[in-house]
């Protein structure tokens, strides 16, 4: 038996991500989240595991994130890190930095602005430098599905595969792009961090042949781990040479995993 695992955002979905930098004030939406962890050793990718276009955005702007998040008993999960870090620790890491949930706000507009649906990737986040307890960045991401993904996910149903979806986005959104795709709920592993990616391939790999196709260097483990490691360009963003190393097949359309024989 085959399986096929595949990553969200900029793999399924084309994303569109507007980040402010807390020092400066500037969004921006030509940088990569995960570019900006693996610049500083001590960084984290917070995703909040709540809807971004109703509870935050009407959210009080003035308080602290530290306060919305406790105030509120947010869940959130750590997205992605270089380190071995305990989320359980955050709150008190962030009870003193003061920046605020209109940070936030100002990239959800960016975001819905650019008519991009903020329900189906990854939602609002933050990157904070776990050694100095600053929030460095406020992060929204928006996706729009590469018009190809349900003819591909379909074919590779008709042909016997079992589809997984793997990703390091918001868990509830992750359930939307299921109904979307028409895979059960139960394949999707929510807010996957690079570690969790590796271990969800190993665990399949118990029962099927595991082709991972991901887009990013959060997919690493997991592309190397699987039987067949496919990286997608459809993004359109240049992937690192640690990233193309790990995979077998480099795809520029989500499509030309149809090709694939694994």
């Amino acid at each position: 038996m085959k399986a096929v695992v595949f990553d969200n955002s900029g793999t399924l979905i084309s994303r569109y991500r507007a980040i402010k930098d807390i020092k400066s004030g500037l969004i921006s939406d030509h940088t990569s989240s995960i570019d900006l962890v693996d610049q500083h050793p001590y960084r984290a990718l917070v995703v909040l595991q709540t809807d971004p276009s109703t509870c935050i955005i009407n959210a009080r702007s003035k308080q602290s994130i530290y306060q919305f998040i406790s105030r509120n008993n947010v869940p959130f999960d750590i997205s992605y890190s270089s380190l071995d870090i305990d989320k359980n620790k955050l709150l008190n890491i962030i009870k003193d930095d003061k920046t605020q949930v209109s940070d936030i706000q100002d990239t959800i507009r960016t975001v819905i602005d650019k008519g991009y649906n903020v329900q189906i990737c990854s939602g609002s986040g933050f990157i904070v430098d776990f050694h100095s307890g600053q929030i460095e960045f406020t992060i929204t991401a928006g996706g729009k599905i590469f018009p190809e993904v349900p003819m591909v996910v379909e074919k590779l149903k008709r042909r016997g595969l079992r589809i997984f979806v793997a990703s390091g986005d918001r868990t509830k959104s992750l359930e939307q792009l299921a109904s979307f795709i028409h895979i059960p709920t139960e394949n999707v592993f929510g807010t996957a961090h690079s570690k969790r990616k590796k271990e969800i391939v190993q665990e399949l790999k118990g029962n099927y042949r595991v082709m991972m196709v991901g887009n990013s260097a959060n997919d690493i483990l997991a592309l190397k781990e699987a039987d067949v490691g496919v990286l997608t360009t459809q993004q359109d963003e240049n992937p690192s040479a640690k990233v193309l190393n790990a995979a077998d097949f480099v795809v520029d359309n989500i499509k030309d995993v149809l090709d694939i024989d694994f």
